[in-house]
């Protein structure tokens, strides 16, 4: 049976991740407080950083800037689009 978490991302009840996904102290409250769906949403949004911003993530001012933006993500108030974000296209559209 999986875990459910009553997660901080989805504000509602939704089956807790398999693992400690960070480290430390934010790595167990991410684990205990972040369900499988939030964390995804989460990993969409730092790739999506990463991209934008062109950052190399073994960098530590980088590394310092996602886990900044990981814990505004999942704690905080949310978070904004870089400036100038345009979203990629999902495909042809048809009529």
């Amino acid at each position: 049976m999986s875990r459910v978490v009553e997660c901080v991302v989805l504000k509602q009840s939704a089956e807790g991740l398999d693992y400690v996904p960070y480290p430390g102290d934010l790595g167990r409250r991410i684990y205990e407080s972040v369900s499988k769906e939030g964390w995804q949403r989460w990993v969409a949004h730092q790739t999506m950083l990463i991209n934008e911003y062109r950052l190399t993530p073994i960098e530590p001012k980088a590394r310092a800037l996602l886990v900044a933006e990981m814990e505004k993500f999942l704690f905080g108030t949310g978070v904004d689009k870089p400036e100038g974000y345009v979203p990629p296209e999902t495909g042809p559209t048809t009529p």
